[in-house]
């Protein structure tokens, strides 16, 4: 059996969104190769690095609300079996906690 990712979701957007930080990447490279002002150049990977983090957080979150998420949900119903949806609500918001504290961490 095969392990479902929690991106796999989102592959088509991600692997989009790759694509086109491979091509700044290389806008970068050809900068580089024409002597392009430094600031200019900085500009840029600056954009490349944010994109770059922007699919990172997009993976990380996938990654707790998908897989954490459910590893976790696991646990808590071969201890309790009612009360599920209430159990369900509480770990959504605690899901969403860590994600948007994770972004703040990352962004500052």
């Amino acid at each position: 059996m095969t392990e479902t990712r929690g991106y796999v979701n989102d592959k088509d957007a991600y692997l989009r969104r790759l694509r086109r930080i491979e091509g700044q990447v290389r806008g970068l490279q050809r900068m580089v190769t024409e002597e392009t002002y430094c600031i200019d150049i900085l500009t840029q990977v600056s954009a490349a690095t944010r994109a770059l983090q922007a699919v990172a957080l997009g993976l990380l979150q996938d990654h707790i609300t998908r897989c954490v998420a459910d590893a976790a949900g696991g646990y808590a119903t071969a201890e309790d079996d009612h009360g599920d949806a209430e159990a369900s609500r509480a770990k959504d918001v605690l899901v969403k906690d860590a994600v948007q504290a994770i972004t703040r961490l990352v962004r500052s």
